[in-house]
């Protein structure tokens, strides 16, 4: 297995997949976090509530392959800011797809798949990642293979009608209101959370941080 991004001082229960239970429902987040902010944590409380889940884990990634990784932090000191701001007995935070050697969301939630077969995962993602969706490597693949909850975040509320991903499953929307039968649906389906809306952006927090 190809080990990416893991620093020797690593704590090593970050490297295990959080416990579950046969039949729990899984929220997976997935991101750089660089830095964690308020409005990362905001998408995962709507998530937890909105979903009805067991848990929501954190996946902090070695580094988007969509990203310049220039500006990155390692990624220890990620680990530990998300876990600081993931303070809930529910949300667990995770460097396991470091172990699995690849950054890329369709090969995580494979594998997620293959290792807890009766566990049922939705992938919740901010709505300021909708439209590059499509960009991502086998984004239909990962449409058709998880339920996927998007949480809006500030100046993306229109992506929900214009991204490519959301024209594409516009059938398989479900209806806000129904939220909490997510995870219990067979993908492709999706929906769409509005929220209150938190401005924190990593980028502006590196960008105060540096100037």
């Amino acid at each position: 297995m190809n080990q990416i991004g893991l620093g020797p001082a690593l704590d090593r229960d970050w490297l295990k997949l959080p416990h579950s239970e046969a039949g729990n429902r899984i929220g997976i987040f997935g991101g750089s976090f660089n830095p964690p902010h308020s409005g990362h944590r905001l998408v995962a409380a709507t998530a937890l509530k909105r979903l009805g889940l067991d848990q929501i884990w954190w996946f902090v990634t070695p580094g988007n392959p969509l990203k310049s990784h220039s500006e990155l932090a390692p990624l220890e000191m990620r680990l530990h800011m998300t876990s600081a701001l993931a303070d809930h007995p529910l949300m667990k935070v995770t460097a396991y797809e470091a172990v699995l050697g690849s950054p890329y969301t369709a090969k995580t939630i494979t594998a997620l798949q293959a290792r807890r077969p009766l566990t049922r995962f939705v992938w919740v993602m901010g709505a300021d990642n909708l439209a590059d969706f499509h960009r991502w490597q086998n984004w239909r693949s990962i449409v058709d293979t998880v339920p996927i909850a998007i949480v809006d975040r500030p100046g993306a509320s229109l992506s929900v009608m214009s991204a490519p991903m959301a024209k594409a499953y516009e059938k398989y929307r479900l209806p806000e209101e129904d939220a909490v039968l997510l995870p219990d649906m067979k993908a492709p389906a999706w929906t769409f959370l509005h929220t209150p809306l938190d401005p924190a952006s990593s980028t502006e927090l590196r960008r105060w941080k540096t100037s």
